[in-house]
C-alpha cells in the first residue's frame, strides 16, 4: 500500500487499532502522519531490518533471559531515518530512546500490558485493507469495556472515565432533569466548563427529538451531534434509555473539527453502559425506598422506638432525632397527574434545594418528614411547600396540589401527630379549593366550624350575612364577594388588596362602599368583620363542598 492512496492516521491506528490504553509517550505532534503498512521487529533479529516510508514499526518484547542493550534506541533511530510513521513498544522505553523519540518527533506508543505484537498487527492490517470492518469490530471492543465497568460495579465514575480516556474529550452525564450525574473536563474546555454545565443544564439547549422521553426510542439514530454557542465546542449526546424510556442523557464536547468516529462509538455504546449502571441504582434505589417505607409504617403505627429510628436513619443518611415537620401533598380533582409523577416533582425540589427529608407516597398522598431548621421551624417547611406549590404550577399548569403541614415533632413518637395534623390540613386545603400551603397551627377557626353539629344553621348564618352580596353578584356579574374574600386575605389593608385584585385603589374603595351599602353593614365594627369572615369560611368550607 503506497502513501499516495492511504488514507489512515498513526491516531486513526492508534484509536481504532490498537488496545484500548494505548498511550501516545512522544511525538503527539506527528500523530497525523498518514500510515502505509506494518513492519514487525523482533529484538533478537540479526542486523536491522529495512523500514519504509509511512510504515508502523512495532517493536516485540525480548525473549526470558535475553538481553539487547539500546534495542530500542537503534529501532527509533531507523524509524526517524526511513520516515516511518510510528514506533509501537510492548515495554517502557529507555530514557535515552524516549529522548530520541521526542527530538526525532517520532510519535511512540505504548502497548497496554498482556497484548501479543501479532495479534496487533494483525489489527493494524485489517484497519488499513478495511476500515469499516475494523469500525465495527471496534464499536464491539468499545462496547464490552464499558459494560464490562458496569457489570463489575465499578460505578458511573469510573465508567465516565473510561470514555473520556477513549476519546480524549469532555464527559457528561445526566439525569432525566439534566442534574449532573457525572462529569469530566479536559483541558480544551476548563475555561469555559461553566458556560458549557450552563448551557447543557437548560431543557430548552436539547435537541428537539430528544425532548420527549418517551419517544427518543424511536428516533433513527441514537447519537446527535449538536454545535454550542461556545468557543467552537460541539457535542454528541445520546439518550439513555431503559425500558423504552429516557432516563437522562450522555455528551460527549470537544472542539469541532476533533470529533471522530470512535467518539460516535463511544457516545452510542457508553450511552448502553449508563442504562445498565442507571438500571441498577434505580433497582437500588426502589429497594431501599420499599424498605424506607415499610418502616415509616412502622413508625407511624407506634411500632417503632426513638433508638430502633436512630439505626435506621442512618441506614437512610438521615437525622432522625432532628426537630420534624411532616408535610402531606396531594392531587386536588379528578383526572389528575400519577402520584409517582407527584412524588418524582417533590424528591426534585428536595435534592435541589438540600434539604434533610424522607420522601414516601403512601395511598392518595405523598408524605414528606422534614427535618426542619431549629431556629424557624414553621417558616422552613412553608417555604419547602411554596417551592413544591410553585413547581407544581410550572409542571402541571392544568392540575392543583393541596399541601398540609403538621405540627412541630420534637421527638419520634411525635412524628404521628404531625403526620394527621397534616392530613387535616390537606383536606381543609381540598375543601377551600387552594393549593395554598396550610399549616394546621393556623387553622383553629376551620376546624372549630367542621366540628359544630348544627350545619344547617351554620349555612343560615352565612346566607345572612352574605345573601345580598351573592345577589348582586349575580345579578350584576360583580366580585364583591371576591373582593371581600382578598380583603380579609390581606387582613384589611386595602393597599395590598388592591394589588391581590389587580386594580386600582380608588376602585377598591368605591367596591367597598358599595358592599357597606348593599349589606347594610359596617366594616369598621370589630363584631361586623368578625362574623363577615366567619360566614366567608363557612361559605368556603360548607357550601362550595
Amino acid at each position: 500500500m503506497s502513501e499516495s492512496t492511504s488514507t489512515i492516521t498513526v491516531e486513526e491506528v492508534r484509536k481504532l487499532a490498537l488496545p484500548i490504553g494505548t498511550t501516545v509517550l512522544a511525538g503527539s505532534e506527528s500523530l497525523n502522519r498518514p500510515v502505509s503498512w506494518t513492519a514487525l521487529i523482533y529484538p533478537q533479529e540479526i542486523g536491522p531490518k529495512p523500514l519504509n516510508k509511512g510504515e508502523m514499526v512495532i517493536l516485540a518484547p525480548l525473549e526470558r533471559n535475553l538481553s539487547i542493550p539500546s534495542r530500542d534506541i537503534t529501532v527509533i533511530r531507523q524509524a526517524i531515518e526511513a520516515e516511518a510513521a510510528a514506533v509501537v513498544l510492548v515495554e517502557n522505553p529507555s530514557s535515552r530512546a524516549l529522548q530520541e523519540a521526542k527530538a526525532g518527533h517520532m510519535p511512540l506508543l505504548l502497548l497496554p500490558a498482556g497484548h501479543h505484537v501479532r495479534e496487533v498487527e494483525r489489527m493494524v492490517i485489517a484497519l488499513l485493507l478495511d476500515r469499516q470492518a475494523q469500525l465495527e469490530r471496534r464499536g464491539t471492543q468499545i462496547y464490552r469495556q464499558l459494560t464490562r465497568i458496569s457489570s463489575q460495579n465499578e460505578g458511573m465514575e469510573k465508567l465516565v472515565s473510561a470514555m473520556a480516556d477513549l476519546t480524549g474529550k469532555s464527559i457528561i452525564v445526566h439525569d432525566k432533569r439534566l442534574r449532573v450525574v457525572q462529569s469530566i473536563a479536559q483541558p480544551d474546555a476548563a475555561d469555559v466548563w461553566n458556560q458549557i454545565e450552563k448551557f447543557t443544564g437548560q431543557m430548552t439547549n436539547l435537541p428537539d427529538k430528544l425532548r420527549n422521553r418517551h419517544q427518543v426510542a424511536d428516533i433513527e439514530s441514537h447519537v446527535l451531534e449538536q454545535k454550542l454557542p461556545i468557543a467552537r465546542m460541539v457535542r454528541l449526546i445520546a439518550p439513555i434509555i431503559t425500558k423504552a424510556v429516557g432516563r437522562g442523557y450522555l455528551s460527549i464536547i470537544g472542539q469541532e473539527d476533533a470529533i471522530d468516529e470512535v467518539d460516535r462509538l463511544v457516545a452510542e455504546h457508553g450511552a448502553e453502559a449508563c442504562a445498565l449502571e442507571m438500571a441498577k441504582a434505580k433497582a437500588i434505589s426502589e429497594t431501599e425506598k420499599r424498605l424506607r417505607g415499610t418502616f415509616l409504617d412502622r413508625l407511624l403505627i407506634g411500632d417503632v422506638n426513638q433508638q430502633e429510628a436512630i439505626r435506621q436513619g442512618e441506614r437512610f443518611n438521615h437525622n432522625m432525632a432532628a426537630t420534624h415537620i411532616v408535610l402531606v401533598v396531594a392531587w386536588q380533582g379528578n383526572n389528575t397527574p400519577s402520584l409517582r409523577r407527584l412524588e418524582t416533582l417533590i424528591n426534585g425540589i428536595v435534592s435541589s434545594r438540600r434539604e434533610e427529608a424522607l420522601v414516601w407516597q403512601r395511598d392518595d398522598h405523598v408524605v414528606i418528614f422534614h427535618a426542619t431548621n431549629d431556629e424557624n421551624p414553621i417558616d422552613s417547611s412553608l417555604e419547602l411547600a411554596e417551592a413544591i406549590r410553585q413547581e407544581a404550577r410550572r409542571q402541571q399548569p392544568q392540575h392543583r396540589v393541596a399541601i398540609g403541614l403538621g405540627q412541630r415533632a420534637l421527638h419520634i413518637n411525635q412524628w404521628r401527630d404531625s403526620y394527621h395534623d397534616a392530613q387535616q390540613a390537606v383536606d381543609l386545603a381540598c375543601r377551600l379549593e387552594t393549593d395554598e400551603p396550610l399549616y394546621i397551627g393556623d387553622l383553629g377557626i376551620y376546624q372549630l366550624i367542621l366540628r359544630l353539629s348544627d350545619r344547617e344553621a351554620l349555612i343560615n348564618f352565612a346566607n345572612q350575612m352574605l345573601g345580598p352580596l351573592l345577589d348582586y353578584d349575580e345579578r350584576n356579574r360583580a366580585d364583591l364577594i371576591k373582593t371581600l374574600e382578598a380583603f380579609f386575605a390581606c387582613h384589611g389593608n386595602l393597599s395590598k388588596t388592591a394589588e391581590k385584585l389587580i386594580v386600582h385603589r380608588n376602585t377598591l374603595l368605591y367596591r367597598m362602599n358599595r358592599i357597606s351599602e348593599i349589606a347594610n353593614m359596617d366594616l369598621s365594627r370589630p363584631e361586623t368583620r368578625l362574623g363577615v369572615h366567619l360566614a366567608l369560611v363557612i361559605r368556603q368550607l360548607l357550601l362550595t363542598s
